[in-house]
């Protein structure tokens, strides 16, 4: 059975779903305010036609909780920051269909230094 080629996503947009219990003072990425971002970012990107190659992946804390919500965007390590439906729209537009990345929109660098190096030599 030939399934062809199946070319890898060009895009990973992993979107915090993180949530404190109530009376947890740690802030988080899904609120009452926030917490139907992730449904609009899937909408968007079947509404554009790019689901598939670019994929929504719900995850747990992402370790910024205090400038969620918060995405990750992948390739590059792109993490935005405070995000909104508008966010989300301009970043889609800007970034992922047009390649390019929204500063103003991205975690400040004091906060999300260059990866530390794990290899021993």
């Amino acid at each position: 059975m030939d399934l062809g080629l199946k070319p890898q996503p060009t895009f990973y947009m992993f979107k915090c779903e993180q949530s404190s219990p109530p009376g947890i003072p740690k802030p988080c990425c899904v609120t009452k305010d926030s917490k139907g971002l992730f449904n609009y970012m899937a909408s968007v990107l079947m509404e554009k036609g790019i689901m598939g190659p670019v994929q929504a992946i719900k995850t747990s804390c992402l370790g910024r909780c205090e400038v969620g919500p918060l995405m990750l965007v992948e390739p590059g390590h792109y993490m935005y920051v405070q995000l909104s439906k508008e966010k989300i729209d301009k970043i889609v537009e800007e970034h992922i269909i047009g390649g390019n990345p929204i500063k103003e929109y991205l975690i400040a660098d004091e906060l999300w230094s260059d990866p530390l190096n794990l290899s021993k030599s």
